[in-house]
Formats: structure tokens, sequence, C-alpha cells
């Protein structure tokens, strides 16, 4: 039996040179999945994506899930795309195998907390305010650079983190301290500011909002001294206060004290993103 690709609606296009298709996944002409494939609009069209891969129940095990993927594959090639990114549920372990085998590495994960019902006590001493216009500039030139150079670290070109930042800062911090919903706080300790916290709210999944931790940084000659978790505590607050019952972050694969203590602080991992250059 042969396994194929039929697309089920027209080619998607942007003005920015976007593309996005979904297809049917076919037996020998008989339908038994879906799967999308796309441009990542955070990277530009050169990156790709594969969304959504679905196989039907009676038809799983049987290798039609790969073969969609390696077909999905081509077709980003065929677009011009050098690498593909896919986001894979933590818990969907046949699909994880898939992308193992497929030669895709773990790139960053997503991570999520079912809040308290009271806010949670901070640790004794810890002491925060929200950032000043000045702090904040400098807060602000300084984390876009570290975020762009953590893409870079992971094999993405420069120009593709560098628009990668560029995007996030435009979407998430339109307005700088004035956006709506957005909260940027330092933690201090007598005067010094030793971290910062950017906190907001985000689409987890389509209609379902969420808390989310943007960004928690403490100085580096400040670090193993408990003002991280302090930080994630008052994201916690934050949030409550905002009405939200859920908080989610993003953390890049290899962080591994950040992940210890996320972990620790009751959050679980919700999705694995991987890539593979094409």
């Amino acid at each position: 039996m042969t396994t194929t690709l039929r697309p089920s609606e027209p080619l998607q296009q942007t003005a920015d040179g976007g593309r996005s298709r979904t297809y049917d996944i076919c037996v020998n002409s008989r339908r038994v999945g879906s799967v999308r494939v796309a441009t990542d609009p955070a990277f530009g069209p050169a990156a790709g994506l594969i969304e959504g891969l679905r196989v039907d129940e009676p038809d799983r095990g049987r290798g039609r899930g790969t073969v969609a993927a390696l077909a999905s594959e081509e077709v980003l090639r065929g677009w011009g795309c050098g690498e593909v990114a896919v986001s894979v549920p933590a818990d969907a372990e046949p699909a994880l195998r898939m992308v193992r085998s497929l030669g895709y590495t773990e790139r960053s994960r997503n991570m999520l907390k079912e809040l308290p019902a009271e806010p949670p006590e901070l640790p004794e001493g810890f002491a925060y305010r929200p950032a000043t216009e000045e702090e904040f500039a400098q807060w602000s030139a300084r984390s876009m650079a570290a975020f762009a150079q953590s893409w870079i670290e992971r094999g993405v070109p420069e120009d593709r983190a560098l628009a990668k930042a560029e995007d996030s800062r435009r979407r998430f911090l339109p307005q700088g301290l004035a956006t709506p919903g957005v909260s940027v706080v330092v933690a201090v300790r007598d005067t010094e500011v030793v971290g910062y916290l950017w906190t907001g709210a985000l689409d987890l999944e389509p209609g379902v909002r969420s808390g989310f931790v943007f960004e928690v940084e403490v100085h580096e000659d400040q670090r193993g001294r408990g003002y991280g978790r302090g930080l994630m505590l008052v994201a916690e607050r934050v949030a409550l206060a905002a009405g939200e019952r859920r908080l989610g972050l993003h953390v890049f694969a290899g962080n591994t004290p950040a992940i210890r203590l996320y972990e620790s602080l009751g959050y679980r991992t919700t999705f694995l993103n991987s890539s593979k250059r094409l």
C-alpha cells in the first residue's frame, strides 16, 4: 500500500512570502489522516513547520505517520526551506519516538502549572518592585540580544534569530511597559537590581488563554541565592491577581538549572519542540 499526501485546500500565501497548506494523508486514495505544512512566521519563509499530523486510529502503528512526515519535509524542501520544526505533546510517546527516529533534536519545551487558589508566600527577605522606564530600556535591549543569541547557539542563522527576537518583542511588548496585561518587575537586594521578570498572557492553545512567563533573568553574579525562585513565585501572584488559573513558560533544551527549578515549583512539560536541517 502507498501512503501519499493529497492537498485538501488551495495553497495559502502571504505578502511576506509565507506559505501553508493542509493535506489529507491517503493510502491508495483512502483518507487516513491529515497534516498541515507551513513556513514559520516567526523565522521567515526559509523555516518550515509540520503541524497537526494525525493518523486515524485504525491506521496507526503501520508507519503512515512516518511516511507523511517525510512527504511533508519534501513539500518544505520544494518551498525552499532549509529547516523544519515540530511540536509534540510530551505524553505522545509514539510520536516522540517517530520524531527521534527521523533525526529531530529537541530544541525547547513548553511547561505549565495549575495555580493554587491562594497567592504563594515569598521567600523571607525577598524584595521586588515594578521596573522603571530606564531599567526597562536597559533590560529590553539586553534581553532581545540574549534571546537571539540563544537561537543562534541552537543552529538558527543570525538573521533569522534576530528576526525572531524582533517579532516576539513587537507582538508581546508593542507599547513597552504600557502594553496592556504586561508586567515587568525587578528583584532588588538592598537598592541593587539583581533580576527581572516579564509576564503577561498568551493563547497556549486556540481559545485557551493562560498567564505566561515570557522571561525571568537573574544577574549572573547573583545566581544560586533564590532570586529566580522568588521571581517565579511573584509570577504566580501576578497571574492570580489577573484572574488566571494557569501559568505557562518556554525553556530551551539544555537549560537544566531552569528546568529543575520549574519542576520543583510544580510545572510539568506539555510539549517538546524539536527541529532538524533539511
